[in-house]
């Protein structure tokens, strides 16, 4: 039995996204108009005391008391809501209890395998660098998988003078005054280690308690690591870790949510799925923008299509806190089609930075560029800030297969933020779509048609039986769309004209007919 997701309408934002903290998202969560929208509500990990990366460089999983009371959990728990957190499962913040133990104790820290000595796990497989640390060999490196320019390194000072070199994939940073050393960065941790996984099993019993239902996994698959293989999704190595957390999981009533970015035709969506876990669709943004820019339903239908055959659980999206997928898109090499043409991926980069988006890059291990990764931007600047366009892209959302998942900015049809953008020095490409509303900014946006119509879209996604029973694609025109979901006699449809981008939805409850028309 898959690990099945709940199936109602999921809100996703910060705790500080509206109105200052989270009691500012319950206050808007208890007004009339979004009576009935949600069911569950994704909170980034600034719910948690963290110092870097808006939250994904965790100090501790206790909550962030600036933002977050245990009487907004409970509230959020009267209206309905449950909750998704997320572990970042790769790493913790320099400023986490136990890489400062490690600081202050260097050898004698009980922490001291709690992250991976960079010399002591590349020993006899390199040569030594003349600042001290290993370069692996060229059959080592040039298997890494990186995320950043340089080898993923922090220099560390322990109490006895000595240096030593800790794993660090995504950020670092040591600043020198008077001689003395100051770090910020996320330290990978070592799993081999019996302290980590003391450590996880701590940290699902705290968020179980803290009122968790789902538990997204984050940077899953940097975590193990071995010699003569990448540092990404190594296997069996990476399943072994993954099915030892859900067992813990488990124990807590947690559903985990494995998130990874990887290429469609490595087909790690369909091995997540065969393992018996529910799956990120991050192929959606990418194909809804090609339908509604090209007037086609191809590769939309064959993505839904592969969805229903292989009985894959999905969270979508189309908006979120970091970037646009667009590697996601692609196929391996020759041998497996992608879910559009390399060609099409280019031609949706193009449009999304005519429309103002950013670029994120990948990297190799010298440094150079190797692909694109993701575009910023909000999802209504990505669909040129057409009110007609977000409506019929939320629509098709909330009739795919999967727990639709809405990204509060998009919801109030938020347009990209070049200014935040370009103050937010290194990662500030994603400030462009994380714009905090204020109360009034709430009061404005409940005025305007656009966020309106998505909330009754919502409602009826979040509270019809329809969409607890089967999918049908039904016969359409290539530029059209029709989608049915049917629960005995209870039936929603929709119909789109992709290439006009007008659509209706007819609602009908045991003969009881709701239409809502649009454009």
């Amino acid at each position: 039995m898959k690990n099945n997701l709940p199936n109602g309408v999921m809100l996703n934002a910060y705790p500080d996204s509206i109105d200052s903290d989270m009691a500012g998202i319950v206050r808007m969560l208890q007004r009339p108009e979004l009576a009935d929208v949600f069911s569950l509500f994704y909170v980034l990990p600034t719910v948690f005391n963290s110092d870097l990366d808006r939250g994904f460089s965790v100090i501790d999983y206790d909550l962030n008391d600036e933002l977050v009371k245990t009487a907004d959990l409970d509230a959020l728990s009267d209206l309905g809501i449950e909750l998704k957190f997320d572990l970042v499962l790769n790493h913790l913040s320099v400023g986490s209890p136990q890489f400062q133990d490690m600081l202050a104790n260097g050898a004698d820290s009980e922490f001291a395998d709690f992250f991976i000595d960079w010399n002591a796990f590349w020993e006899g497989e390199g040569e030594l660098h003349e600042d001290g640390y290993v370069v692996p060999s060229p059959e080592h490196l040039d298997q890494l998988f990186m995320r950043k320019p340089g080898l993923p390194i922090l220099k560390v000072g322990f109490p006895d003078g000595t240096d030593r070199f800790y794993w660090n994939t995504f950020y670092q940073q040591v600043d020198v005054v008077d001689g003395e050393r100051t770090y910020l960065g996320q330290m990978d941790l070592n799993a081999k280690s019996d302290k980590v996984w003391e450590f996880y099993r701590e940290t699902l019993r705290k968020v179980a308690a803290q009122g968790a239902k789902v538990l997204r996994l984050d940077a899953f698959a940097y975590l193990h690591k071995e010699i003569g293989q990448t540092n990404f999704f190594n296997v069996p190595g990476t399943w072994d870790y993954l099915n030892r957390l859900r067992v813990i999981a488990e124990e807590f009533g947690l559903i985990l949510l494995p998130e990874i970015h990887s290429e469609y035709g490595t087909g790690l969506h369909e091995e997540l799925s065969d393992q018996n876990y529910p799956v990120y669709d991050f192929f959606l943004p990418g194909l809804v923008i090609d339908a509604i820019d090209n007037g086609t339903n191809g590769p939309l239908l064959r993505w839904i299509a592969e969805i229903i055959e292989r009985d894959i659980k999905t969270v979508n999206m189309l908006g979120c806190h970091d970037g646009i997928p667009v590697i996601d898109l692609k196929g391996g090499g020759d041998e497996v089609e992608g879910l559009v043409s390399d060609a099409t991926i280019e031609a949706i980069i193009e449009r999304l930075m005519e429309r103002g988006g950013r670029v994120k890059n990948l990297y190799g291990p010298d440094g150079t560029k190797i692909s694109y990764y993701q575009v910023n931007a909000t999802f209504f600047s990505a669909l040129g800030e057409s009110e007609a366009r977000l409506r019929l892209a939320r629509a098709i959302q909330l009739f795919m297969p999967g727990t639709p998942q809405i990204w509060y900015l998009d919801l109030f049809a938020g347009a990209n933020n070049y200014e935040a953008a370009d103050k937010g020095g290194t990662g500030g490409h994603k400030e462009i779509n994380r714009t905090n509303l204020t109360a009034a900014d709430i009061q404005a946006g409940l005025q305007r048609s656009v966020v309106l119509d998505q909330l009754q879209m919502m409602r009826l996604r979040n509270t019809s039986a329809a969409f607890d029973g089967d999918l049908t694609v039904l016969s359409t025109e290539s530029s059209e769309l029709g989608l049915r979901w049917s629960n005995g006699s209870v039936h929603a449809t929709l119909h789109a004209d992709l290439a006009a981008g007008t659509f209706s939805i007819t609602h009908d409850d045991d003969g009881t007919e709701m239409v809502l028309s649009f454009g």
